[in-house]
């Protein structure tokens, strides 16, 4: 990961658009994700939650426990494999890689309904656009320095693999899901790396999900490359006019009426200030 302290927007601008010129994005393309204090690590909400969860089959077991209760709420029906086939699968190092590498996450389309309701998932939220990264990373913005991360997944169209350490997986835009997912121009990233037995009594191998940050950290030159944009927080009034020029806010972006009560409150007490 390279770290880029910029003093103000049109900087980050100039900076971004050198990235977009010299940078190959590779059929995935530029990521971006903002967040509104540049100390955050880079992590998941499931990495967040007071509940460790690093298997992967506990964590479907824990979704499929709560399914029935969010179907009887919603009048939705959300999709997921019997755990048997999970069970099966993740003892598997072949089959679930493949099946993650080809885009298809077991459940994709529930777990992004529980990302955008406030459920922990293992999913890391990115955005195609970076005004929309630059919203989230002002608009509630307290701390010194907000940052926004780029991230060029396979640079050189290619994805290296294995066994030995954790891996990140994209998951794609096209999915029927929450209206939100398309405001927000989601697009999403998993971490996991394959367990081999430890020694310990009953150790088997197994899927596990794993930090984002330990994959930038091996800082490989061929792909998963990550620069966070670190901006001071007095340039935010300036970001959030220069957004909302484009309509980009809040009830745009969530469209509920809790958000447009927020961008009323940026309109005529913050812009009025």
């Amino acid at each position: 990961m390279q770290t880029i302290s910029v003093e103000n927007w049109e900087e980050f601008e100039a900076r971004l658009q050198e990235i977009k010129l010299t940078v190959k994005a590779g059929h995935v393309g530029l990521l971006f994700r903002g967040q509104a204090d540049a100390s955050w690590s880079l992590s998941t909400t499931l990495e967040r939650s007071r509940r460790t969860v690093e298997r992967v089959q506990d964590y479907y077991l824990i979704i499929r426990e709560i399914k029935p209760q969010l179907e009887t709420f919603t009048n939705f029906t959300f999709d997921i494999p019997d755990f048997d086939e999970i069970y099966s699968s993740v003892r598997d190092y072949d089959a679930f890689s493949r099946r993650m590498s080809a885009g298809n996450l077991p459940g994709y389309r529930y777990m992004i309904y529980l990302r955008h309701h406030g459920f922990p998932t293992p999913l890391l939220d990115w955005s195609r656009s970076p005004y929309v990264a630059a919203y989230f990373a002002f608009a509630k913005a307290t701390a010194a320095n907000v940052s926004i991360y780029v991230f060029a997944e396979q640079p050189e169209n290619i994805k290296v693999r294995g066994a030995s350490g954790p891996a990140i997986y994209s998951f794609g835009p096209l999915v029927r899901s929450h209206r939100r997912h398309f405001l927000q121009q989601s697009t999403y990233t998993v971490c996991a790396r394959f367990e081999l037995p430890g020694g310990t009594p009953g150790s088997s191998t197994e899927w596990k999900f794993a930090s984002h940050e330990d994959v930038f950290a091996q800082d490989d030159k061929h792909q998963d490359l990550l620069w966070k944009f670190v901006m001071p927080c007095p340039e935010r009034l300036k970001v959030l006019r220069h957004l909302e020029e484009y309509n980009l806010n809040a009830l745009s972006l969530f469209g509920t009426e809790e958000s447009l009560m927020e961008t009323l409150a940026i309109r005529v007490m913050d812009f009025r200030s």
